[in-house]
């Protein structure tokens, strides 16, 4: 059985840490965007972003001040069992992360902040077995606005995918703080799409789908944005999104659903595996 406070405590902890610190491996895709730049205003940039997040890292402080939005991915074994609620749970452990952090959640139309960051957003996964664990993304507002859903007829095929991805990222410009990373979801319905657009995004940064030709389609995304040249900070050069990542779902013969999540270069994430 699990213990509710332990959850939490261990979740908070392992939040804490990870708002502190942008992911290792897009730090290394901003230093080799760094290298290939030949944009001298976006080669500057780029700099000033590495500089942010190594000064961060370095002094246990925030590379970003919008801390976002927590969202929680939970897979969680059929026959495990717990002590308390285990939503209750989890979100103690976003408050407890949250502690030091900008508190972003309020209301949608009072506008009133709940001054803890919660209530997260939370999917549960239910799996064999006993375990539980829970993939942690902080959601700043700033690219999350910049998502967007198309729901394309089957006939436009690929170049469809690719040419609605380029559109919202066009659309969006400099405003999600480039370079970006893109998290795609194509499939399943309106919204299984989106959500498998967020799930794409907790994947390892930069690794390529295991399917062959989803990695392809990847591939081709990441190519026809860059070829938008928005560049760092919208300020031009070769590099606006530095990974592509795309997650599948099959859907009906009437409809191809296309969800795009939208990811500053600020990722922050972590995976807590509990038992």
């Amino acid at each position: 059985m699990y213990k509710c406070e332990d959850i939490s405590k261990k979740l908070g902890e392992a939040i804490d840490g990870a708002l502190k610190r942008v992911d290792s491996d897009v730090l290394r895709m901003l230093k080799v965007a760094y290298e290939k730049e030949t944009n001298e205003r976006a080669k500057w940039a780029l700099a000033q972003i590495i500089e942010n997040d190594e000064v961060a890292e370095r002094t246990d402080s925030y590379p970003c001040q919008d801390t976002g939005i927590a969202m929680l991915m939970v897979s969680v074994g059929q026959d495990a069992s717990f002590d308390g609620s285990l939503e209750k749970a989890l979100n103690e452990g976003v408050r407890i992360g949250y502690r030091d952090a900008r508190k972003s959640i309020a209301h949608p139309l009072t506008r009133l902040n709940t001054k803890d960051n919660t209530p997260a957003v939370i999917y549960y996964n239910v799996v064999e077995g006993n375990g539980l664990e829970v993939k942690f993304l902080a959601k700043g507002a700033g690219s999350e606005n910049m998502g967007g859903v198309r729901m394309l007829t089957p006939s436009k095929g690929k170049k469809g995918i690719i040419n609605a991805v380029v559109e919202i990222v066009k659309e969006a410009g400099a405003n999600p703080c480039p370079p970006i990373l893109l998290g795609v979801g194509v499939g399943g319905s309106m919204d299984k799409a989106t959500l498998l657009s967020k799930t794409a995004l907790l994947r390892k940064c930069g690794q390529p789908s295991a399917d062959e030709e989803t990695a392809e389609l990847e591939k081709d995304i990441l190519e026809a944005v860059n070829a938008l040249r928005i560049g760092a900070q919208g300020l031009g050069g070769v590099t606006t999104a530095l990974a592509c990542a795309v997650e599948t779902a099959h859907t009906h013969i009437g409809m191809l659903p296309v969800a795009v999540t939208v990811q500053c270069h600020s990722v922050r994430h972590t995976t807590v595996k509990f038992g």
